[in-house]
């Protein structure tokens, strides 16, 4: 993608080096930031199309940098931090990070993210308030008539299911976690919770299931669930 700079956000030197040597070797523009303050200055003057965020900065927390990011700007987010636990990892997604890399982390590991934020860029995201029908792979859903088909296949879904897919689609590339599905699905309802979400899950992943061996929808154990780019 023509002139697509990189924001990195880390205070260790030696990550720094890494994550520098290894977008100029493969071409990225970037600047760097080594604390919060500064990257929230750089993210509002310089607007790269993708910031890599370490969690663990000096002067602020990563995720009050991504909330106040995110107040004004959709800027790609993603996450590279020693913090391993789900909850880290949910509460980073929850505030606005798109993608999670965990340290220690391979150099090809990066650079599949990095491509795959730019896929979402170069075919973005379509919402039923910006075109009529999505299209991916062989799923189509016509918001208009609320008809999904996969392949000549039209299947036949639950509102909640229809709800869920439409969800995912909008969000197509994110890994949404179970609470931001929950919230925008059921709000505060009885319904609202994770049990009951996987069985909603299991049953639209059963109808989208195809004979091509990926998976449309991807489920991050512990996490939330993805609809991957076909």
């Amino acid at each position: 993608m023509k002139d697509f700079k990189i924001l990195i956000v880390e205070d260790d030197k030696s990550i720094m080096n890494l994550i520098s040597t290894t977008l100029k070797i493969n071409q990225y523009a970037y600047i760097s930031a080594s604390n919060g303050n500064e990257a929230i200055t750089l993210c509002a003057s310089h607007h790269p199309d993708l910031i890599l965020m370490d969690l663990g900065l000096p002067d602020i927390d990563g995720i009050d940098v991504i909330k106040t990011i995110r107040t004004w700007s959709l800027t790609p987010i993603v996450v590279i931090s020693a913090r391993g636990e789900d909850d880290d990892k949910i509460q980073a997604l929850d505030n606005g990070a798109d993608d999670y890399l965990t340290k220690p982390f391979s150099v090809a590991e990066l650079l599949a993210r990095i491509r795959a934020v730019q896929r979402r860029l170069q075919y973005p995201a379509v919402s039923s308030e910006e075109q009529a029908v999505f299209n991916n792979g062989d799923l189509k859903i016509d918001y208009a008539s609320s008809v999904v088909t996969l392949g000549e296949k039209q299947l036949h879904l639950t509102p909640i299911e229809y709800k869920l897919l439409c969800l995912l689609a909008k969000n197509v590339g994110k890994v949404l976690t179970h609470s931001y599905i929950i919230d925008h699905i059921w709000g505060n309802g009885i319904e609202s919770d994770i049990v009951s979400l996987r069985v909603y899950m299991t049953g639209l992943r059963k109808k989208l299931k195809t004979d091509k061996e990926e998976s449309l929808i991807q489920t991050h154990i512990g996490i939330g669930y993805q609809m991957i780019r076909m």
